[in-house]
């Protein structure tokens, strides 16, 4: 195995993480000669020699919706395991791929949607190989103010011309007729967020006029809540984690995609019912960190957990995979541990 990633690599990290929504778990150290973060030479600092000595750091960004489920499994796992540090930073599905995945800072990527052929390319570049594991299904949700009476559901026409690049309405009444000619105020995802991504691939359409621009873009879901929470007129989205902790604050939307307006809940993911807007959650792994045993352990915890209907469903809010589902999760991760360990 090659040289560990130097202090600088480690300190880019690190400063960007305390500027940008990182959460410092419990043994959690901002030592920038800690160790650096796995591209195809491994994972951060050393470990010992079995889950029951581990120690070392583990660096992880990437989605803001998986981030919750990221931050309790890390937080479980660095109760068993107190010489584990573990960072969780939210940067956005793209935002992490870009700028520390794939240049080798960081060991995990979480994302909300497949990873893209270019940020294959870019990883590959660097010799980061990423190993792609499903670990929940999301609803992603439609958020309105609580004293938006005129709306309770909205069928898929009328979000894609809320947020289609190609009408850009100033007024509700603009989408229809029915509604208040009053300004609509939106708030959503930062382009850098693969919850981004993942509604236009679900409303707008990949070859349409594109996502319009003109609304309050953050990598921030809290912010979305506050924002819509903040104006009677005001719409967004985000995943139904943020919803759901704190659905007295504002009210989701049912979504009609020709079959009937559908509530997203964990029970309408799971089902297929809430179309088109479930989606997988994944994480990945760079192949080259999981020859450490601390950050191969951490990744079969998380995998582990990812039945666990207490932390996946009640705790974070997403629908936890079957047992098939993760048994074959497991075996992706198994046959990418061996691989690392024979590099």
């Amino acid at each position: 195995m090659g040289d560990q990633p130097d202090s600088a690599t480690r300190r880019t990290f690190m400063t960007a993480a305390g500027t940008a929504g990182v959460l410092g778990l419990a043994g959690c150290t901002s030592n920038p000669d800690s160790g650096g973060s796995g591209g195809s030479d491994g994972g951060s600092g050393g470990s010992g020699g079995n889950s029951d000595q581990l120690s070392g750091t583990i660096d992880i960004a990437g989605s803001s919706t998986v981030f919750p489920l990221a931050t309790a499994f890390a937080e479980t796992f660095q109760q068993e395991h107190s010489e584990v540090n573990i960072n969780v930073q939210s940067t956005g599905s793209g935002g992490g791929f870009a700028n520390f995945f794939c240049p080798g800072e960081t060991d995990f990527n979480n994302a909300s949607r497949p990873i893209q052929p270019d940020e294959e390319e870019a990883c590959a570049d660097n010799g980061v190989e990423p190993v792609e594991l499903t670990v929940a299904t999301d609803a992603l949700t439609v958020i309105v103010n609580n004293e938006a009476d005129f709306l309770d559901e909205i069928t898929v026409e009328e979000l894609q011309t809320l947020w289609s690049a190609e009408e850009e309405p100033e007024l509700w009444s603009d989408v229809n007729a029915d509604w208040p000619d009053e300004e609509i105020e939106l708030f959503g995802p930062s382009d850098a967020s693969g919850t981004y991504d993942y509604f236009i691939e679900a409303i707008i359409g990949e070859e349409g006029p594109g996502h319009r621009q003109d609304y309050s873009a953050t990598e921030q879901d809290r912010t979305i809540v506050q924002g819509v929470q903040g104006s009677q007129y005001a719409i967004g989205y985000l995943g139904f984690a943020y919803y759901s902790q704190n659905s007295d604050a504002v009210k989701a939307l049912a979504v009609d995609d020709g079959d009937g307006p559908v509530e997203p809940s964990l029970e309408t993911a799971k089902s297929g019912e809430y179309t088109p807007l479930s989606r997988p959650l994944f994480t990945y792994p760079a192949k080259g960190s999981l020859a450490e045993d601390h950050v191969a352990e951490f990744a079969r915890y998380f995998i582990e957990n990812t039945t666990n209907e207490e932390i996946v469903a009640n705790d974070v809010g997403y629908v936890p995979l079957d047992d098939d589902q993760q048994a074959e999760q497991m075996e992706t991760l198994e046959n990418a541990i061996e691989a690392a360990n024979d590099a």
